[in-house]
């Protein structure tokens, strides 16, 4: 028979364990998080409660202090020691969690913050499960000297070690700065909120002081700054709200970890579902241009591309999509800029997706408009032999299945760095308006037929019709499909069908490469 419970009297403990949650949960003082919310900016704990599934937060190490002495910290030792760490659940999936609370110290970590966060990564590891970091402090604390160095280290230790295992998001939620920007910039991806974020390794006045140049917050480490210039932002966020949406969109595109697939959504897209007006969709000047994500749009499930570095690199396109509810990575070239070129970022931005996606198991689907690399003496100077061979190391280094779709110009070392046939890309379609060549017919003809030019009495009329001809007979998918190189010519409007049934081909594809410690990609 149960006991009834005594409603006049408590436990003498109960009071105390009340107490403590309390205190730790205003570790920083009321007046701190009100000064938080001035900013426009929400509590280490809020973001948690925003951001995971309601109710499945489990805080770990809530009462953990930090034991230094020095400066007076002996008398300020709040609980929790100024980060939020645990676990929860995200679209009923386990994640692990830690959240900077700028309320405490400002956000700065030292040795007992460290070993908070580097717990939980560590369970991230030992169960399988993504890690989400959400940043917002002003680096390491200064009080406690060289251990603070060593909490980041042993952090950044984790980061390298999770890498390629479990996904690994980071959110910038306020000013990141010093050591701690090399924690975000080792993970996955790097979300930051306008208005509020800020990186960068040395503040304004360290560079003023440094190097006497003049510059704010902003111009030195704001949004546009890493969204547009560094690449090391993958997406902006309008507000905090938002970045809480655009992760939880973002895990729906991501497996667990590394040993198993990405997750299925029930397609609403029907899979046979073809699109003629793929057809007429290119411009009728060869050389004219076209935006690449009307035609990812017009073929994916739905129309949802969820593009990343949207802003940095535009003369390619890489983000997640599904084909028949399945996830796949996409990577194109953008005509709309700089005609789809290959330059050192865009080479970078790729190269880095195509390994991502290898990484954890996601498909790559290629959709190439490349007229070749970028010319110029910055391209040259600024290492594009280096830069543009990471792409090629990434696509022949990838295993996962890739399907390839020539949409019109693939020429010289561009093309076989974008998915080709002999960068092992399993399946590679092209539509008839595909161009495979060494170079375009303009420099072909410019090359191979020079002399005849200069002879000919008409020498524009004479270039125009050996042009004319060298398309003809050259720049389209028929030669390369004779040869193999080529899988099929297909009609652009079945571009989807075809896909989704390559893709299923490819389900269960395995291929092994040479037993090796790793590969040594041109960074």
């Amino acid at each position: 028979m149960e006991k009834k419970h005594n409603a006049m009297s408590e436990p003498e403990w109960l009071e105390d364990f009340r107490r403590m949650n309390r205190e730790a949960e205003v570790a920083g003082g009321k007046d701190k998080i009100e000064s938080q919310h001035k900013k426009g900016k929400y509590t280490a704990r809020e973001r948690i409660q925003r951001l995971l599934d309601p109710g499945t937060f489990q805080e770990i190490d809530k009462f953990v202090t930090h034991r230094s002495t020095d400066f007076g910290l002996d008398k300020n030792r709040p609980l929790g020691d100024g980060v939020v760490t645990g676990y929860g659940k995200i679209n009923g999936r386990l994640v692990y969690i830690f959240a900077h609370d700028f309320a405490v110290f400002g956000g700065s970590l030292g040795e007992a913050f460290g070993r908070k966060i580097t717990k939980v990564m560590d369970l991230a590891m030992k169960n399988g499960a993504p890690i989400i970091g959400i940043n917002d402090s002003g680096g390491a604390r200064i009080q406690e000297g060289v251990v603070s160095l060593a909490a980041y280290s042993e952090i950044f230790f984790r980061n390298t070690l999770a890498s390629g295992v479990v996904p690994q998001i980071s959110l910038i939620a306020g000013p990141t700065a010093g050591g701690a920007v090399y924690s975000p910039a080792l993970t996955d991806m790097v979300i930051m909120v306008k208005g509020i974020s800020n990186m960068f390794i040395t503040g304004p006045d360290v560079v003023k002081a440094a190097v006497g140049q003049q510059v704010t917050f902003e111009e030195l480490g704001g949004y546009e700054v890493h969204s547009e210039k560094s690449g090391v932002a993958h997406f902006v966020a309008d507000n905090e709200d938002q970045s809480f949406s655009l992760v939880r969109r973002l895990l729906t595109y991501l497996p667990q970890n590394n040993s198993l697939p990405p997750p299925r959504v029930k397609p609403r897209d029907s899979p046979t579902r073809t699109d003629p007006n793929l057809r007429y969709i290119l411009p009728p000047d060869p050389n004219g241009a076209y935006d690449i994500r009307d035609i990812i749009a017009r073929v994916v499930d739905d129309g949802e591309y969820l593009e990343m570095h949207k802003d940095w690199a535009k003369n390619i396109t890489v983000g997640f999509a599904r084909l028949d509810g399945y996830s796949i990575g996409v990577v194109a070239n953008q005509p709309s800029h700089l005609s789809g070129s290959l330059d050192i970022d865009s080479s970078n931005k790729a190269a880095r997706f195509v390994r991502f996606c290898d990484a954890f198991n996601i498909p790559i689907v290629t959709f190439v408009d490349v007229p070749g690399y970028l010319p110029g003496i910055e391209q040259e100077h600024g290492g594009i032999i280096r830069h543009g061979s990471k792409l090629l190391f990434a696509y022949c280094e990838a295993t996962v299945p890739k399907v390839t779709v020539i949409i019109r110009k693939a020429y010289g070392g561009a093309y076989c760095a974008m998915g080709s046939k002999y960068s092992r890309a399993d399946i590679n379609y092209a539509w008839p308006t595909a161009e495979i060549a060494v170079m375009g017919p303009e420099g072909a003809v410019n090359i191979i037929f020079r002399k005849e030019i200069d002879a000919a009495d008409d020498k524009a009329k004479r270039r125009q019709a050996l042009i004319k001809e060298y398309r003809q007979k050259f720049a389209n998918p028929y030669i390369a499909a004779g040869r193999g190189i080529i899988d099929e010519v297909i009609d652009p409007a079945e571009t989807r069908p075809k896909l989704i049934s390559a893709l299923d081909s490819l389900r269960d594809k395995s291929e092994f490469r040479p037993r090796k410690k790793h590969g040594n990609i041109p960074l």
